[in-house]
Parts: structure tokens; sequence; C-alpha cells
């Protein structure tokens, strides 16, 4: 059994020193304030214009702000519009999670004959119990295939996922090394399989993966709308708001395909763009989409964010097929990364699901490959301790 200390994709930087959204009430029965006429009290400061060097009708102008000032504004992550966002009210949380792992890998010969194999290997389920301050989640996760799997059956992968979620902007992280669980889902372009049967998964051990990418991105809509509220419960939606969303990604891909694992009814009939033994390419890519929160009860909130992007791709491909060896594309295809969460969070308690995937699209004269790789959550927790400032509220 294995168990690792994790840093969680639940952060967020809204909560941190939440303002006081309620206005203080301007009283005008005091005794020692007059009601509000056009007579000014006679005790009242009279600004004076007649100073020297003072026009009649001088007012006094804001101050202007320092480049400084400037720079702190746009990050000023506690500045919500109250009518569709309330801040979270508590320091700490505690929170049980399950997560599953899914990836699809599908190579195409897209020249004179078409073929396509899809891969796909089993979901990899961790449960995790974690605390969090603030922005902050600590905990521990283990794989449910490491309690109660056979030994033959553990995965090998490695994986590391982070998203830190804020008002503004926000940030993916993530690393895979794939596993040894691969199967064969789906075959096209192929004829006489003879033994065979191509209706049915088999196994395949030939596949190995290792992927790496970061994505960063803006929230305009930034006052009304909230990720946080759908994916880190640190806020909480109160009427239904979108956004457009813009950002920058970068990823790498590593695939190693042996295809003399395959049965040897494919490999005879096998394309010779699909007899590559490993293909590296680097994703550069600019992303616009939009988001939109959805409050359809009260405290009950459906979120579902979808961003293309358009990316330039460089590619290296390395097989001993002559007209293949070694050599380096350059496309311009596209991506998407897809996000969706339902969560129900009255400040006090929640519970919700969360889905991040993020798809890439290689296509290259002789040759196809999309994989997707995604994240689901499903998760139940309380907040506790309640901010100093929220303490004497009802």
């Amino acid at each position: 059994m294995t168990i690792r200390l994790v840093l969680i994709s639940v952060m967020t930087l809204v909560a941190l020193h939440p303002r006081d959204i309620c206005a203080q009430t301007l009283r005008t029965d005091s005794t020692d304030m007059p009601a509000i006429t056009g007579e000014a009290h006679p005790s009242a400061p009279v600004l004076r214009t007649d100073l020297p060097g003072m026009p009649a009708d001088s007012t006094l102008a804001p101050p202007k702000k320092s480049w400084l000032a400037k720079v702190v504004g746009f990050f000023d992550f506690n500045n919500p519009d109250p009518r569709y966002i309330s801040p979270n009210l508590y320091n700490f949380t505690f929170m049980l999670n399950t997560s599953s792992s899914y990836e699809y890998y599908k190579i195409a010969s897209t020249g004179t004959h078409e073929q396509s194999i899809s891969f796909a290997p089993s979901p990899s389920r961790k449960l995790g119990a974690y605390f969090g301050w603030r922005w902050i989640f600590l905990g521990w996760s283990v794989d449910v295939d490491d309690i109660f799997g056979s030994k033959q059956g553990k995965s090998k992968k490695t994986e590391y996922n982070l998203s830190l979620y804020s008002a503004k902007v926000g940030v993916d992280f993530y690393y895979l090394k794939s596993g040894n669980r691969f199967k064969v889902k789906g075959l096209s372009g192929f004829e006489d399989i003879g033994s065979q049967d191509i209706g049915k998964e088999f196994r395949f051990d030939g596949l190995k993966v290792n992927m790496m990418g970061i994505n960063a991105y803006y929230i305009f809509n930034n006052r009304r709308f909230s990720y946080p509220a759908a994916f880190s419960q640190s806020t909480n939606q109160r009427k239904s708001a979108g956004s457009f969303l813009t950002g920058f990604s970068y990823s790498t891909h590593k695939l190693m395909f042996d295809y003399r694992q395959l049965p040897p009814e494919l490999i005879s009939q096998l394309e010779p763009s699909l007899r590559f033994q490993k293909i590296r390419y680097h994703d550069y890519s600019l992303n616009f989409g939009y988001a939109y929160n959805w409050v359809f009860a009260k405290n009950c909130l459906a979120c579902l964010s979808v961003t293309p992007a358009i990316a330039y791709k460089k590619a290296g491909i390395t097989s001993k097929e002559e007209g293949y060896d070694a050599e380096t594309y350059h496309s311009v295809n596209f991506d998407v990364i897809t996000r969706a969460a339902i969560v129900y969070n009255n400040a006090k308690y929640y519970v919700g699901a969360s889905l991040l995937a993020h798809t890439y699209d290689y296509h290259k004269k002789r040759f196809w490959i999309n994989n997707t790789y995604g994240i689901l959550q499903i998760y139940v927790g309380f907040n506790f301790n309640k901010k100093k400032e929220f303490r004497n509220r009802q």
C-alpha cells in the first residue's frame, strides 16, 4: 500500500481577507446631526476657497494612483459583487474525496488506406481525507487498487494534479506517467482478423505515455462569476452569471509504441505510418472560451466551461520504417479544455462533483493522434471556525 502526501486541486486565493460588504447605515436622527436639507449645520466645517492662489470654484480632485497601486488593484481578488458572490465565512475545512483519472488515446493513418487503433487504461481511483486552512489543502490519498486489488492488478501510474482557482486568474498543472493496464478499445480499417475478435477489448502492454502541462487563464467578468464557487467551495454563487475566459497553455507529450506486441493478424496489415516507435510533441496554445454558473436552486450550483484553443505543435517521430525515421513535423491544430461541476454549499456544509478534461489533437499528413486526460472528483465536507469579521453576523 502506498500513501502519498498531496496538494490537491482545490486552492483559491479569493477569501484570504474578505471585505466587509455590509455598508454602514447613515443615521440622520442623531441630535448632533441635522436632517439632510439644503442648510448646513452651524458647527460644520466650511471649505474655504478664498485662500491665496486658489480659484473660487476649486474642488478637491482624487489623488492619482501610482503604477504599483494599479498593479495591486488588478490582482485585487477580494472585490466581488455581493449581489452575485458571497465570501467564505470560515477559516478551516475538512473534506473527504474520491477521484478517478481517465485517459484515452487514438492513433490513425490518414493516407490512401485509413486505419485507427484506440487505447485506454482502466481508470485509477483514489480515496483521500483533507484538511484546509484558508486556501491551502493538505491530506492523504491512497490508491484503491493498492488496498483491494491483487498484486498483478496494481497500477504503476504516477500522476500529480494542481489547480489554483481565484476570482480573476487560475492555473492548472498536471504530470502523468502512464501505468501498465492499457487495453485496445477499438479498431478500424483492418480486415480478416481471424482469431482476433475486434468486437472485444484485449490487453496491450506496448504503449507507454508521459505527459506534462500547464495552463493559465484570465476571467473577464470576475466580480459576478466565480470559478471557486464551483470548484473549490471557497465562495458562494448567489445569482447565475457567466464570463469569457482567455489564456495560454503549454504541454509536452511522449508516446512510446511497440506495435510488435499487437496480434500478428494486425501487424501484417498495419500501415507504415503506424509502425512508429516513439512520438514526442510540444504544444503551445492560445485559448478563448466561455464559462457559466447556473444557480438552479438555493445553495445549488451547476457550472459548465468550454475553452477551445488554437495550438502550434512541434513533433518528432522515430521509426525504423523507411521514410519515417526521426522526422520533425510542424502543424497548427485545435485543442479544448472542458470543466463541469455541480455542488450544494450552504456555507457550512458542502457536497459535489467536478470534472476537468484536457483534449489534444495532432493531425498531419498520413498520421493523426488524439489524446484526452481527465479527472473526476466527488467530495463532501464541512467548514468550521468562523472568521472574526463574520462572527457577529447572523
